[in-house]
Order: structure tokens, then C-alpha cells, then sequence
């Protein structure tokens, strides 16, 4: 008798018990989670390139190297995973373009390299942000979700209870329990996903606002090449 409980109390038991819209719940979760951990992989895997081509391209841009040869290297051989290389060649790509027309206007050159740069770092912080909504909405919906599914279970729960004369922990305990399952299965899913997302949102900010601080170090040493033209 007390095999047959525990067998009835396992965790596929009370799965396999469970009615059609917990498990249907359950499976959403479980998709919900799956999804959000390659997200999770993924993400990682960007940011960390990201820092990373950061960190080389900033030592390569300090070290002296000539501003026309460095914009040569990496648009023969760009880095897709760079931010920042692409602010740079935005940045100098305008800066040729317009520091070669007749009469440029200094100003006006340094207005068209900053927008260049403020679209690249843009489109920089739009590829950092991807799948963070998903995370979002996996960690604030979860828990209600695997919530829907618990108070489910439990009103089956109870409408069994109207079916038996005696009401005992044991016929009680089966069908709250795999009702809890909706909501462990909802947390499992959110927790990861509200970590990662404030970790990714924290990180993606951080590259950026790196990404601005070199585009006005960049912008300031245009600035000084395009008037020392104009002398």
C-alpha cells in the first residue's frame, strides 16, 4: 500500500496524471525554458566576442597604428562581431568621403562623422539586444503561467474530493502535488531568465556606453586632423 503511494506520488506519476491543460501547461513552461536557455548560450557567447574585439581594437587604435592603414586592415578583413570596429569604419569611411569634396566645411564634416557613428553604435545596440525581450517576458509570465496550471489542478483536486465519502491525505496529496509541479516548472523557467536578461541588459549597456566613449575619443582626434587641413 505504501509502494503503491510513493509510486503514485513519483514526479513522471504525477505528470502522466496530471489533466490535459496542466500538462499542456507544463509543456509550454518546458518549451519556455529550453528556448530561453539557448537564448542564454547565445547571448554569452556575443557579448563575450564583443568585450573581447573591444579590447583588441581599442589596443590596436592606441598603439599609433595610422588612422587610413587601420581603416585599410579591417575593411579588407572585418570583424562581424567588433561594435566597435564598425563605429570606426563608419566614422572614418564619412570622414573620407567628405574631407575630400572641394571647400568641405570642417563642421560639416564632423556633423556627418558623428551621425555616421551614432547609426553604427545604434545598430550595435539593436544586435546587443536581441532575444532580451524574449527573456523578459519568459521571466515576468512564467510564474503566472505555471500559476494558471496550479490553481487548475487544485479545482480538479477538489471536484474529486465531491466524488469520495472520506476525504483523506491521500487522496488530497496526489492532485495538489502534480498541481505544484505547474508552478516549480514556471519558477525553473523565470529564475534563469530574469538572471540572464539583468545580466545581458547590464553587460549590452556596458559595451555601449564604451562604444560612445570611443566614437567622441575618435571624433575629437578628426577634429583635430580636419583643421590642421584647413591651416
Amino acid at each position: 500500500m505504501q509502494a503503491n503511494a510513493v509510486d503514485q506520488m513519483s514526479m513522471w506519476s504525477l505528470i502522466s496524471n496530471a489533466s490535459l491543460v496542466v500538462q499542456f501547461v507544463m509543456l509550454i513552461l518546458v518549451g519556455a525554458s529550453i528556448a530561453s536557455w539557448v537564448m542564454i548560450f547565445q547571448r554569452s557567447q556575443l557579448l563575450r566576442a564583443a568585450r573581447n574585439s573591444l579590447n583588441v581594437f581599442e589596443d590596436r587604435f592606441w598603439s599609433g597604428v595610422d588612422l587610413s592603414k587601420l581603416y585599410r586592415q579591417v575593411n579588407s578583413n572585418p570583424d562581424l562581431d567588433s561594435g566597435v570596429e564598425q563605429v570606426f569604419r563608419a566614422g572614418f569611411k564619412e570622414f573620407s568621403r567628405l574631407s575630400q569634396q572641394q571647400n568641405a566645411n570642417p563642421e560639416s564634416v564632423m556633423d556627418g562623422v558623428a551621425r555616421s557613428m551614432r547609426v553604427a553604435i545604434s545598430h550595435e545596440e539593436e544586435r546587443l539586444e536581441q532575444s532580451l525581450p524574449f527573456l523578459a517576458t519568459v521571466g515576468s509570465t512564467s510564474p503566472y503561467i505555471g500559476l494558471f496550471g496550479t490553481v487548475w489542478g487544485i479545482m480538479n483536486s477538489f471536484r474529486g474530493l465531491a466524488q469520495v465519502q472520506q476525504a483523506t491525505l491521500a487522496t488530497v496529496a496526489p492532485g495538489i502535488a502534480e498541481a505544484l509541479i505547474a508552478t516549480a516548472i514556471g519558477l525553473f523557467a523565470a529564475i534563469p531568465a530574469v538572471i540572464a536578461y539583468n545580466r545581458f541588459a547590464a553587460r549590452g549597456e556596458n559595451l555601449i556606453a564604451r562604444y560612445y566613449t570611443f566614437a567622441d575619443e575618435f571624433q575629437a582626434i578628426l577634429h583635430r586632423k580636419v583643421h590642421s587641413k584647413e591651416d
